[in-house]
């Protein structure tokens, strides 16, 4: 064996023996569990007894069971609307902040604050009480328009609304990446749209947005993968339950329940893998479709 092959394999080794930590974390914590969960939904199992065989019982039963088919539509529905509707809160201070302001990184650490913080269980108290009967928002509707208005959270027609409103409000993430894509974009590109005689508006939608293409698909494909496994809000404004009526009851709110509530593990492996397949369908969607509206500078 020559040197330079010695060399390398001594190096390789060196490699494995720092990425090792890693390697087994992944197969002990992540690999280990997902393919022991993926057993256990074909099993019929309570935690208290050993799990026996049931086969496609538990994915089967899902079709049937009216909890999980409406924590399926009120997921759906919050990502359908939190999605869009962050990015696009997260888009447009990232314009405000990217003009220059004195003080940018103090702005954009007080943005980035509600996101950091976003899943945590203080901010969900804290718009629990914001959006309560006697909140914060009901006074000042009170007190300046005499709107005697009711209690957001405990009303199954706003409840699931205030926790779309509460994903918008942890838009510092998505702003962070928006507001690095502003700055990557050569000045000489609006220098010249204006000399063609667009206006801003113009230069925002033929100069902005399709160099921007890949970081928006970027935030979009993450923020979907996050707000298909929200659980936090919904589970501390909900009280665990869901209500009223359901309306918050988040899908990985009822696997939680299913799981450590009801003690059905088998039944709630399945909607689990459920969840990856569905968060798997989107993403493949999203992949799929972004050779028709996402552009890379690369690119003829």
């Amino acid at each position: 064996m020559s040197k330079t092959q010695n060399l390398s394999k001594k190096q390789n080794g060196v490699a494995f023996l720092f990425l090792s930590p890693w390697i087994v974390g992944f197969l002990v914590l992540t690999l280990g569990p997902m393919l022991g969960s993926l057993y256990l939904s074909f099993t019929d199992y309570d935690l208290f007894n050993a799990p026996t065989w049931a086969g496609l019982e538990n994915y089967a039963r899902l079709g049937d069971d009216p909890r999980y088919l409406a924590s399926l539509k009120v997921t759906l529905y919050y990502v359908l609307f939190s999605v869009p509707l962050k990015l696009g809160f997260a888009l447009f201070i990232a314009l405000i902040l990217n003009r220059g302001l004195r003080g940018l990184g103090f702005y954009r650490s007080v943005f980035y604050l509600p996101s950091l913080l976003g899943g945590s269980v203080a901010v969900a108290l804290m718009w629990r009480q914001i959006f309560s009967y006697d909140g914060i928002i009901n006074q000042f509707l009170w007190g300046w328009f005499g709107y005697d208005a009711p209690s957001w959270i405990t009303n199954p027609d706003y409840a699931l609304g205030t926790l779309v409103l509460l994903a918008a409000w942890q838009f510092g993430a998505p702003m962070v990446i928006f507001l690095a894509g502003l700055k990557q974009i050569p000045q000489d590109m609006y220098d010249a749209a204006a000399i063609d005689g667009a206006r801003p508006v113009q230069q925002f939608f033929y100069v902005t947005v399709p160099l921007l293409t890949p970081i928006i698909f970027f935030n979009f494909v993450m923020q979907t993968i996050g707000a298909f496994q929200a659980f936090t809000p919904s589970y501390i404004i909900s009280d665990g339950t869901g209500g009223p009526a359901d309306s918050t009851l988040f899908y990985t709110l009822y696997l939680y329940e299913q799981a450590f509530t009801n003690f059905e593990m088998g039944y709630a492996s399945a909607i689990a893998w459920v969840l990856v397949a569905i968060i798997g369908l989107a993403t493949t969607v999203s992949f799929l479709s972004a050779k028709y509206w996402v552009h890379y500078g690369d690119e003829g």
